[in-house]
């Protein structure tokens, strides 16, 4: 015996399609109550949260929420086209791909080509962000998992680690350190340094200088990597990033030397991440599976490295 009803499907639906409970019981004709009422009976019966609750803001939906709701859409459309005797289905599969703004020029192609390989009927959508953007558009939904550093995540996040990735020091070839075959964060402290204006980034960098008991001078915030790139070709500072794009050469034609940090605590893992784990066998588990192992794969690691 089916506990859920279409109309059940429909008030998830609403309230996933307007934000919140007065306006999709409005669209509904039904009372704020017994819609809250009949969402609390369904998510009691399910055994999960299909949205976030918090107060003064909308209700989002979880990404189990977002994946029960668009199965549910499709039912409903179903329905609707038995009864108007039509055979067209909307059978569509949906998925936001996110990525930190830093990795998606070396990983974010590679992951659509693969996704399209493996999985073409899925409809996927990339976004590229910071990491404080990232993780408020999967605690909202809006991105079902993302490419990105383990940085601001709590434990509500699902993390799969893909790779680890040190920091490398960007120099001019004409500044003093610039003929070693590496560099340590106390050879950096000296220098003035160039580093991102992305919060979190900039707290993880300085973060790590402290554990070592030194205090960094800042000398610029980068607003992009090729901004911070030309800084230290043109002897602006000593620039610190994670990303490394393959070249000796600024935009503005001045050469460049990317140098690799050897301290161990700054290896940082690249991850794939969402709030909560999908439903099983749904679209989403599929493609957060094959992305997992795409990037754990020894030759991609190779290719990135």
């Amino acid at each position: 015996m089916l506990y859920l009803t279409l109309r059940h499907y429909e008030y998830v639906c609403a309230v996933a399609r307007h934000g919140s409970l007065s306006a999709a019981a409005q669209a509904q004709h039904v009372s704020q109550p017994a819609l809250s009422a009949a969402l609390s009976r369904i998510e009691e019966h399910l055994g999960q949260v299909l949205f976030l609750r918090r107060q003064g803001a909308p209700l989002a939906l979880t990404p189990l929420g977002r994946e029960f709701a668009n199965r549910a859409q499709i039912l409903i459309e179903q329905a609707a086209q038995l009864e108007s005797r039509s055979s067209a289905i909307l059978t569509t599969q949906k998925l936001v791909l996110g990525c930190f703004s830093d990795l998606a020029p070396f990983l974010l192609a590679p992951a659509l080509r693969h996704l399209q390989d493996h999985l073409p009927d899925l409809a996927i959508t990339p976004r590229v962000d910071g990491f404080t953007d990232l993780t408020d558009a999967m605690l909202r939904g809006d991105v079902d998992f993302a490419l990105t550093y383990d940085l601001g995540l709590d434990a509500g996040f699902h993390r799969e680690t893909l790779d680890f990735r040190s920091p490398h020091a960007l120099l001019s070839p004409d500044h003093r350190l610039a003929g070693r075959q590496s560099l340590s964060l106390n050879d950096l402290a000296a220098e003035p340094l160039i580093l991102s204006e992305e919060g979190l980034s900039v707290q993880h960098m300085l973060g790590l200088f402290k554990s070592l008991g030194l205090s960094p001078r800042i000398a610029h915030r980068a607003a992009s990597l090729e901004l911070m790139r030309s800084f230290a070709a043109n002897g602006e500072g000593l620039g610190i990033s994670y990303s490394t794009p393959p070249g000796q050469i600024s935009y503005d034609n001045k050469p460049l030397t990317a140098i690799p940090i050897s301290d161990s605590i700054a290896r940082e893992p690249v991850i794939l991440a969402s709030h909560g784990a999908s439903i099983p066998e749904s679209p989403q588990a599929a493609a957060f599976a094959a992305l997992t192992q795409l990037f754990q794969s020894k030759e991609i690691a190779d290719q990135e490295s």
